[in-house]
């Protein structure tokens, strides 16, 4: 274990190593892991990671399924450290980005205040908040990016940097979905939502027509009230099984039962339990460390609605035996309400996130996933563990990617940042 400028260090052996070298979904073998507490330690740890000439990797918590955020022999910088919350003034907070969502949501409880997020409370603030952030309030209160007001970047020579609408506007722009690409963020300022009780509902199905009942779902979503947010789980097999969690946002339990009650009567109903919540109860979170403990591989899509066609194909993967589970997160309501070239986030049409789970790669889940591929209207980043080139056309529409690599060749023209959908000019 050593130490530069203060900076800790932990390599093979070194007391920590153990909790430290993992992910939630991989395990890794790092060559060193460097932990800096503030920003001016972030840049220093670019520069060694940079010097070091092999792989690395920035993590915030490390859940990420795409698994990047280690590596075998190379180095990663972790921002574990960088955890603060605070109450700037009002609804304003500022959050460092090794924050995970489940202590920003208990923070944020005590002022009155909450920001969506997703369904794990283990999730780092700063991967979700530099890549969209699909959550639990999205309908009713836009994706995570959506909140940012401002943001402290390291860039690729090192510098920090203070973005904002006014501020380095380019780079704000391209940190609202595309942050990998351009910098390390290390703080981030967010106008948070005034809703810190919620209707939480858990509902469970026994499905005899997947097709049907994904329709009807779909439906369901589509024109309930944008205070509803709906993630559903199913898992695969013969006679499928779903769980979903529905959240109300507000705690006025009359317009909450009104607007949970058409998934209550959806057939198939097996169990429901609603209750008003505080919304740090909504986001799952166990706190226990990342080691690997959920190996999966995923393939995701965004699509405008769940029809008929798309809904069918689901059903066949689910009948397949190529995938575990099938997760639908709706999109739509507060997130469509932004222009498509207003964040390198461009995504502003589509519904519904449709991401695919199996606990291994294999071609029978490539091929059970290929006609819902042929349907998507791009992808959701964090939910694509196989990033091959081409996707990167579906995670950012031409537009949006041009302007993107004007932007990288401006500030990072040496490529330092690809681990996460290289946009690199090619």
């Amino acid at each position: 274990m050593g130490t530069t400028d203060e900076l800790h260090i932990i390599t093979p052996g070194d007391p920590g190593y153990e909790d430290v070298r993992h992910v939630y979904s991989a395990t890794g073998s790092p060559a060193r892991v460097l932990l800096p507490v503030d920003a001016d330690q972030t840049a220093r740890a670019l520069e060694i990671a940079v010097g070091q000439g092999d792989p690395f990797a920035i993590r915030s918590g490390g859940h990420g399924i795409s698994s990047i955020a280690t590596n075998d022999g190379g180095t990663v910088i972790d921002l574990r450290h960088l955890d603060h919350v605070e109450h700037v003034g009002s609804a304003t907070v500022a959050i460092g980005a090794g924050a995970r969502w489940g202590a920003v949501a208990r923070n944020l409880y005590g002022w009155g205040l909450a920001l969506t997020s997703g369904d794990s409370g283990d999730v780092g603030v700063g991967g979700l908040a530099t890549t969209g952030g699909i959550g639990l309030l999205g309908r009713a209160q836009g994706l995570t990016i959506d909140r940012i007001r401002a943001a402290e970047i390291v860039t690729a020579d090192g510098r920090i940097m203070r973005v904002s609408h006014d501020e380095h506007p380019d780079l704000f722009w391209a940190i609202r979905g595309a942050g990998a690409n351009v910098g390390i963020v290390t703080r981030f300022e967010f106008e948070a939502g005034t809703t810190p009780t919620v209707a939480r509902a858990a509902l469970a199905y026994d499905i005899s027509d997947v097709a049907t009942f994904l329709a009807d779902w779909g439906r369901e979503v589509e024109t309930a009230p944008r205070e509803i947010s709906a993630f559903l789980y199913i898992g695969a097999g013969a006679r499928p099984f779903a769980q979903a969690t529905v959240v109300y946002a507000g705690d006025d339990a009359a317009a909450a039962t009104r607007a949970l009650t058409p998934f209550t009567d959806l057939p198939g109903i097996v169990g429901a339990r609603a209750e008003l919540v505080p919304y740090p109860a909504v986001p799952l979170t166990s706190g226990a460390p990342h080691v690997g403990q959920q190996p999966a591989v995923m393939h995701t899509a965004l699509v405008e609605h769940l029809d008929d066609d798309l809904a069918a194909d689901i059903g066949e993967l689910l009948a397949s035996n190529g995938a575990q589970m099938i997760q639908i997160r709706s999109a739509g309501g507060a997130i469509n309400d932004v222009p498509a070239d207003a964040t390198a986030y461009a995504h502003r049409h589509q519904n519904f996130s449709v991401t695919a789970v199996a606990d291994h790669a294999s071609w029978a889940f490539d091929d059970a996933w290929e006609p819902i591929h042929a349907r998507r209207d791009g992808i959701y980043l964090s939910f694509e563990s196989n990033h091959r080139p081409e996707d990167i056309d579906a995670a950012f529409p031409a537009p949006t990617l041009a302007r993107l690599r004007t932007i990288k060749h401006e500030w990072d023209p040496d490529g330092v940042f690809t681990q996460n959908f290289d946009a690199t000019v090619r």
